[in-house]
């Protein structure tokens, strides 16, 4: 039996379509966008009437294989990854994944998983190895499979800004002054940010906390950490929300890494736990009929968290298995920014000096001048990944680290207590994050543990993708170029 097959076929699906049935009938869709990810997180997908559900969840839709690039052309007018002789990928829907969009109620959602071609004469209904999400379950379920259960529960910290919105449709500034924490600056966006938080609540995103951060419309809204899959897909629906609120207050959701040099960028912190046990439990919000499947709503509780102190050691000291993950993370922290910080822009978050953008390959408790900071006793935040990451691809990523560090005993040495830039200058020797996306991308190829987190064409759909980007750059003469040498001689 193909994988395709395979999932089609496996133990308990059957029931879920017909329960995503009768939430149709339930819920009066009429409509249902089946979507997957590209490698450089963008949704995709198809709209289908929802009369072909059945039919849909057993045959599944179908787009080029060159979707999860964007179809998109490189500098020398080729499809990255796949050319138009390329076959059509299957995605099937993930029925637990179905939810209701709340600013439409006759339209929901789904996620899928992508698969070769039925017909393809090489790995037919194989796993497509560009789906990034796809690529994370698997990679999870492999690491659960060889550390006795242990799995990764995280959360992000999502900054963006609200930008207002030109004559011409161009971003014409933030709605708020950069004051950082300030409740008023906060207040003059309560109207968007609770229309936010009313949608992500219908979609079954737990929302606990936010602030107005030091950027021009610049907000941070959180939710509830959880397993890596349904976090990733939250990060999605969340940036997907946040578009959606944009267009009905006519302004721009900008989740650009640096539009503004000399102000704070859009960071995306991901803070990091790993569990063993625990068990799903359904958030319903007050709702007495959930707009969407379970499966959107539930969130991972309960269970042991391997990153709390020991009993005999001090509480800022994470336990045994944390202190392998930091170390798993610092040994590739290289190869992992070409991942967390993965376009051009994302650079200038990192060369803006004064802002608290982790450039060293340190950690510590409570210490932004470290590219990990333990926050809390049983979690610890990864600093160097910024608002335009794909959350699948860094996820794997992540989870391949980890894994190398507990195999390996890596051990990240004493926490820094000291300002990291005056501990240098008193001669301590920390390594520092590439500078630039081609720094990177080669930093990445060299790195085997970080490079099995991209299987099979997913490695040179990405590097092919973010080469060409890094390439357009070098080959763009931009506004600096003039300003800088238009009048250098004579």
């Amino acid at each position: 039996m193909t994988p395709l097959e395979a999932c089609v076929q496996q133990e308990g699906r059957a029931e879920l379509v017909q329960q995503v049935r009768a939430k149709i009938n339930e819920l009066g869709i009429q409509y249902i966008y089946y979507q997957f990810i590209s490698v450089t997180g963008r949704i995709v997908g198809k709209g289908v009437p929802a009369d072909h559900w059945e039919t849909i969840a057993e045959r599944g839709i179908q787009l080029v294989y060159g979707a999860t690039a964007n179809l998109f052309l490189d500098r020398h007018s080729n499809y990255i990854g796949y050319g138009p002789e390329a076959s059509e990928l299957v995605a099937i829907p993930d029925p637990e994944t179905f939810c209701q969009l709340p600013w439409d109620k006759r339209v929901a959602r789904v996620f899928c998983t992508c698969f070769r071609n039925r017909e393809e004469p090489e790995a037919p209904g194989g796993y497509l190895t560009s789906d990034c999400r796809g690529n994370l379950k698997r990679i999870h379920a492999q690491f659960q499979a060889d550390h006795n259960g242990l799995h990764l529960r995280h959360g992000t910290e999502p900054e963006m800004m609200w930008l207002k919105k030109g004559p011409d449709g161009k971003p014409a500034g933030g709605v708020t002054k950069p004051n950082c924490y300030h409740i008023d600056q906060f207040e003059e966006l309560r109207p968007v940010f609770l229309r936010v938080i009313d949608y992500c609540k219908a979609m079954g995103l737990d929302m606990i906390q936010g602030d107005h951060e030091d950027a021009p419309g610049q907000l941070e809204l959180n939710f509830m950490y959880d397993d890596a899959l349904r976090t990733a897909d939250r990060l999605t629906t969340y940036r997907q929300i946040c578009s959606q609120v944009a267009r009905e207050f006519n302004l721009i959701a900008c989740f650009m890494t640096k539009p503004f040099m000399g102000l704070s960028a859009n960071g995306c912190h991901h803070n990091l736990s790993l569990w063993y046990g625990g068990e799903d439990q359904v958030s319903d919000f007050g709702y007495e009929s959930l707009p969407g499947m379970s499966g959107s709503f539930s969130y991972r509780k309960g269970g042991d968290n391997t990153f709390l102190p020991l009993p005999e050691n001090h509480p800022t000291l994470p336990g045994p298995t944390g202190l392998n993950a930091i170390g798993g993370i610092i040994d590739h922290l290289g190869a992992l920014t070409a991942i967390g910080c993965s376009t051009v822009n994302s650079y200038r978050r990192l060369w803006d000096t004064g802002l608290w953008a982790p450039v060293y390959a340190d950690w510590g408790y409570q210490n932004r001048t470290c590219g990990l900071r333990v926050s809390a006793p049983g979690r610890f935040e990864y600093r160097a990944v910024d608002s335009m990451v794909n959350p699948y691809l860094m996820a794997s990523a992540i989870l391949k680290a980890f894994d190398d560090g507990i195999k390996r005993n890596l051990d990240p040495g004493e926490p820094e207590t000291r300002n990291l830039y005056e501990a240098m200058e008193a001669g301590k020797q920390v390594k520092k994050l590439p500078m630039s996306l081609g720094e990177a991308l080669e930093r990445l190829a060299q790195d085997d543990v970080i490079k099995s987190a991209m299987p099979g064409d997913m490695y040179s759909v990405y590097t092919w993708y973010k080469r060409d980007e890094w390439e357009k750059f070098l080959a763009t003469s931009t506004d600096w170029d003039v300003e800088m040498y238009m009048d250098c001689l004579p």
